[in-house]
């Protein structure tokens, strides 16, 4: 049980909160996010994890470029 309790703790903390942004967007729960990925990894056999990593390296792109800036001079 606590193997699967790290794994867990390990996978949240570096999950690039995409499921996190999904959940707020669609106005669900973070678990029932992860948990259709999940699913729909083991039926599809891992294309729905190939769309995470897209979407991960999407957000982690957007939030690269549209950083908020506080003054002219943090250019």
């Amino acid at each position: 049980m606590k193997i699967v309790q790290s794994l867990r703790y390990f996978f949240e903390k570096r999950g690039f909160e995409v499921s996190s942004r999904l959940a707020d967007k669609m106005g669900m729960r973070v678990t029932n996010v992860r948990l259709f990925f999940i699913y729909i990894s083991f039926i599809t056999l891992g294309f729905w994890f190939g769309i995470y990593l897209t979407l991960a390296f999407l957000l982690k792109l957007k939030d690269m470029v549209y950083t908020k800036r506080s003054s002219v001079f943090d250019l």
